[in-house]
């Protein structure tokens, strides 16, 4: 078993971290609350565009929902008049210099989550420099800009915060990295303007709830209800941030998922698909736009949608506006 499995193993169970991680992590807590310090206090200088900017962010390591609900927040500010764009490093990907995404982009040069976002139509742009990215999707006519996973990204000035909570997980052992999964203490929840909590309800933060139903051929886009695998075994595929999740969810259907997990943001290559058994392949969204250029028939991605109360859009949408007049 690789280490970062073991670790993330025992950060969500009453196992122990090894003591040699606990001086690691004290070390990254003066780190991080160091660079928090000087950027609070205007030692290290953040850019301020001069459109809205909502930070879509976690506290903890690994998957919790972002990239879905970054989707869903581009929709609705759609659908309220916005015309917003996402920006992302670009995780997993070879580009390093701002670019802005056409209508097929590459994920081993922009990363599976940006290539993700964009194929639902929404203007997206990448960057290690996340200002400059964002600066593309200013100019290309955006009027938010949506950071996917930028709560850490300080250098980014914010006007919205919105902090995924993961129901189920929670927040593991309380630890910051690598003794625990914390990315930032969890006074840092206090600070943030509006909190989500995916698959599960928590005092203060809105639910959310990541549906699904049907499973879509890599081969010719023909969907077909996740019924439909009812009692059947399948290779169930997953590089995300929290694999049981996905596999949970078919079960959740009467599926047997013979599970298959893969390190987040894997760069799938066909041999990982030598998988024994001929069965259907189930994987999902994020890991289907990696697998196209050499999918195989059987193999099926399982889309999946982020729902949330009208309320929750309808107060992002809100502080957003009053944004826009604090602007001018």
């Amino acid at each position: 078993m690789a280490l970062a499995q073991k670790l993330e193993e025992a950060w969500y169970s009453d196992g122990r971290t090894p003591l040699w991680v606990h001086p690691l992590s004290w070390l990254y807590a003066c780190v991080t609350g160091l660079r928090r310090f000087l950027y609070r206090h205007g030692w290290r200088r953040s850019v301020r565009l001069h459109v809205p900017v909502v930070v879509i962010g976690n506290i903890t390591a690994g998957g919790t929902g972002k990239t879905p609900l970054a989707i869903a927040v581009a929709q609705a500010l759609r659908e309220r008049g916005f015309n917003p764009g996402v920006v992302s490093r670009g995780y997993g990907g070879t580009q390093r210099e701002p670019l802005l995404l056409g209508d097929a982009p590459n994920p081993q040069q922009v990363g599976d989550e940006p290539s993700l976002i964009r194929t639902q139509g929404i203007p997206v742009a990448v960057g290690r420099d996340r200002p400059a990215a964002a600066r593309l999707l200013v100019n290309a006519g955006c009027d938010v800009v949506i950071a996917d996973d930028g709560l850490q990204h300080y250098r980014l000035a914010r006007d919205v915060e919105v902090c995924v909570i993961d129901a189920v997980r929670g927040f593991g052992n309380g630890r910051l990295l690598p003794a625990g999964p914390l990315r930032e203490p969890l006074m840092r929840l206090a600070t943030a303007d509006i909190r989500v909590c995916n698959g599960g309800e928590r005092m203060g933060a809105y639910p959310m709830q990541l549906r699904g139903g049907e499973a879509c051929s890599l081969t010719d886009d023909t969907c077909q209800p996740l019924t439909a695998f009812t009692g059947q075994r399948v290779h169930a595929v997953a590089a995300i941030g929290h694999p049981a999740r996905f596999f949970d969810s078919l079960r959740a259907y009467g599926i047997l998922p013979v599970e298959h997990a893969f390190p987040d943001h894997h760069a799938f290559v066909p041999s990982d698909f030598n998988l024994g058994e001929d069965l259907p392949v189930l994987m999902t969204d994020k890991d289907a736009i990696k697998c196209r250029r050499f999918a195989q028939p059987g193999w099926w991605r399982v889309p999946v949608r982020a729902e949330l109360p009208a309320e929750f859009f309808d107060a992002l949408a809100s502080r957003i506006r009053a944004a826009h007049g604090a602007r001018g």
